[in-house]
């Protein structure tokens, strides 16, 4: 069997069109963005081209976006720049407990540096409540910041509620969109948001890129030093090939994404459906509440998530138990933890649908997958007698 790749929330394969956008720039004569020559100037409009791409992606203004290296920069740029803006006495930071590491990291560094942050526990079917987050916002609340879509269980947030809220009460709010751009459509006047991240290998881009909207007005200090691009926001010559591979996927999804969306809620409806019938034990975690449409959080009593990612990929299949940002590690998941669902957190696996996954693939992973939970119950079954005996 040929393999099979379903963890595109992991990273996504290249559009096409990004690595034709690439090949361009590479091909190229050699030009620094900053230089006033002819070749520098070729490459800064490379560079504004690609601004004006993502920016369409997500309804901004090109000037309103920052060019970054992927999530985690754009994320960690959004949460340390505007804790440094907001006045000492602005309060709290609001969060919530099963926001992605890039976010999570960042706020116990501010917990450390005698900030007070909430974290806002979700229900157990993925969603923060709209009620329970401002009500933590709510005595002062300085900077709140919450994502729109969960890159374990897919789950949707109610951001534009949240978002229209906080505006009334000059509340700063950031919302980390990487698992939702390209996927859904976001429009960042609709959401109310002042920052959102984006990374553009979700969405097929190269790795390594990525932007941060900042809604034009808002102060953002800056952590880098030492260089005037990107509005003094993000200094360092730009790696040009890259941009213009990011703006090319985003122009790429933002032409496809309502037709694409719908496809991959009737795949992932289709394989949800097959697992639930044909392999007993299994939950779909957060399948109560709206989710972006690829992604699919799977748990399976009695099998541990980590055995059944490596025994599916001993059959050519490519699945994740949770974040790809822990890869190397074998931890329970502190999404399901925070979810309420911590008896399902070391056995579930993430299938992550993709722009080029089809309905065959589906079917074989679903084949696939029945005789692997067997065999891995089997032998969790058989290691636990031996232990009893």
């Amino acid at each position: 069997m040929r393999a099979i790749y379903l963890d595109h929330n992991a990273t996504s394969s290249l559009r096409d069109e990004a690595r034709e956008a690439m090949a361009r720039v590479l091909t190229a004569p050699a030009g620094n963005p900053s230089s006033l020559h002819a070749s520098g100037r070729a490459a800064r409009m490379t560079i504004e081209t690609a601004r004006e791409q993502v920016a369409r992606l997500i309804g901004a203004l090109p000037e309103e976006i920052v060019l970054t290296s992927g999530g985690t920069e754009s994320n960690n740029l959004a949460i340390y720049g505007a804790a440094a803006s907001l006045p000492s006495a602005a309060g709290r930071v609001v969060t919530s407990a099963f926001e992605h590491p890039s976010v999570l990291a960042p706020m116990e560094d501010l917990e450390r540096r005698g900030v007070e942050v909430v974290r806002v526990i979700p229900t157990r079917a993925g969603v923060v409540e709209t009620g329970a987050l401002l009500q933590a916002a709510a005595p002062g609340g300085g900077f709140v910041s919450l994502m729109l879509a969960n890159n374990e269980v897919g789950t949707l947030q109610p951001v534009a509620e949240i978002g229209d809220a906080l505006r009334r009460r000059a509340v700063l709010f950031h919302s980390d969109a990487a698992q939702a751009a390209g996927k859904v459509p976001i429009d960042v006047r609709e959401l109310g948001v002042d920052l959102l991240s984006i990374a553009g290998h979700k969405f097929g881009a190269p790795l390594g890129t990525g932007a941060l909207y900042v809604r034009r007005g808002i102060a953002l200090r800056p952590h880098l030093r030492g260089g005037g691009q990107e509005l003094n926001r993000r200094p360092g010559t730009e790696n040009v090939a890259a941009i213009a591979g990011l703006g090319a996927a985003a122009a790429a999804a933002s032409l496809g994404i309502a037709d694409e969306s719908r496809r991959a809620q009737e795949l992932r409806g289709r394989l949800e459906r097959a697992v639930l019938e044909r392999v007993s034990g299994t939950r779909v975690n957060g399948g109560e509440a709206p989710r972006v449409p690829n992604t699919s959080s799977l748990a399976f009593a009695g099998a541990t998530g980590e055995v059944l990612v490596m025994a599916l990929d001993l059959e050519g299949i490519s699945v994740s138990s949770g974040s790809a940002c822990s890869a190397g590690t074998v931890r329970r998941s502190h999404v399901l933890e925070a979810m309420g669902l911590g008896e399902a957190s070391g056995s579930s696996i993430r299938v992550s649908l993709g722009p080029g996954t089809t309905i065959d693939e589906v079917e074989a992973f679903v084949c696939v997958l029945e005789r692997v939970v067997d065999r891995v119950r089997a032998s969790a079954s058989g290691v636990a007698q031996g232990r009893r005996a």
